[in-house]
């Protein structure tokens, strides 16, 4: 990553146990989002860490994920505005293509996902970060959400989505308390969409960002 360029945005990570809202939360704001769901290994990485006891790949874990990959996208685009990024699809565990991501001249944009916490030191060590915010519904509202959203997506099979939400409804409080001791805020829908307002006032207002159609991925 270059230090030479100055920076022209700043990010507000967004964080929160799955199906807790993230994605809605973000369109609601009007900035413009990076997905980090986006930077997911692929299903035949050897390093996928599984589940306890298990053989599922636990796609829970920070292992699961590419933080370096993140940081550097989150980083071209503070500096520049634009970036390439990963399009990643979930029920298939693959990259399959990619996006040129270019927010213009907005000062302010949300990187959200799962593990968004998982970087929230670094990018404040980097100079890039506005805020940190971990969003949490309870862990029954959580659950019901995220099983119906992972199920009309097609995401995983039923017997996996089940097992995968069962274990996390019971994690969702342990979940909140990482992402919190990482450095992200704990709230819910209408304090994180005060702070973002309050964040986004404090300096230019954001302009509008814009993703290009996905191309196919490169072989």
């Amino acid at each position: 990553m270059s230090s030479q360029s100055p920076f022209s945005a700043r990010v507000v990570l967004l964080c929160g146990p799955s199906g807790s809202g993230k994605s809605l939360l973000s369109a609601r704001s009007g900035l413009p989002v990076l997905r980090l769901d986006d930077f997911y290994k692929e299903g035949d990485d050897p390093s996928l860490p599984l589940v306890a006891g298990g053989c599922d790949i636990d796609w829970d874990h920070p292992g699961s994920w590419d933080a370096d990959a993140a940081v550097a996208a989150i980083d071209r685009l503070c500096r520049t505005g634009r970036t390439d990024v990963p399009v990643y699809d979930i029920g298939l565990s693959a990259r399959t293509g990619a996006s040129h991501v270019d927010f213009g001249t907005a000062p302010l944009f949300i990187a959200e996902g799962v593990f968004a916490a998982e970087i929230v030191a670094r990018c404040g060590e980097l100079g890039l970060l506005a805020d940190a915010l971990c969003l949490s519904r309870g862990p029954v509202k959580t659950f019901r959400r995220r099983f119906l959203r992972d199920l009309r997506e097609g995401r995983k099979s039923v017997p996996f989505l089940l097992r995968r939400g069962w274990r996390l409804m019971r994690l969702e409080r342990s979940i909140v308390a990482r992402q919190t001791a990482l450095g992200a805020h704990p709230c819910d829908r209408d304090e994180a969409l005060t702070r973002l307002a309050a964040v986004r006032d404090a300096g230019t207002p954001a302009g509008t960002g814009t993703l290009t159609a996905r191309t196919p991925a490169q072989s």
